[in-house]
């Protein structure tokens, strides 16, 4: 059985978990309320076309589909490596930063370009925490039987 993620692979894989299952169930169970109000103080899925139910529930199941990855790594780390977790991220992170990066103009306001890249920063530097590995063993730390 393998020993418990250490302190920064736990709070990456928690961070990843808590912000992929709330923006995932938000998009997945209430798609137009998402696209309206997104993320809660601003409107930053609307300025970016009309609404497509189907575009915001499949992001909604993708987002779903990470924290369920990052809990079973958390809480199972035999199960799922958290470096799995962390390039899975990446794959969706990096690709969605840099569209945002290229279309700032579709947000309003400064502030709102400001909290959108952050945003979309930590959820690539986040999962970057998660890639070293020097014992082969998918947590920093531990060491295979």
């Amino acid at each position: 059985m393998s020993a418990r993620p250490d302190r920064r692979t736990s709070w990456a894989l928690a961070y990843l978990s808590v912000t992929s299952a709330v923006t995932g169930a938000w998009a997945q169970f209430a798609p137009r309320g998402f696209y309206d109000r997104f993320p809660g103080l601003g409107t930053w899925v609307a300025g970016d076309g009309p609404y497509n139910e189907h575009l915001i529930r499949d992001v909604g199941g993708l987002n779903l589909s990470l924290a369920l990855l990052a809990l079973l790594a958390l809480t199972a780390p035999g199960l799922i490596s958290a470096r799995v977790v962390g390039l899975a991220a990446l794959v969706y992170g990096v690709p969605h930063l840099t569209y945002h990066l290229l279309h700032l103009h579709t947000l309003p306001t400064l502030l709102d370009r400001v909290g959108s890249l952050v945003g979309l920063t930590g959820a690539v530097v986040v999962p970057l925490l998660l890639l070293p590995d020097p014992a082969g063993t998918g947590h920093r730390g531990q060491r295979r039987a």
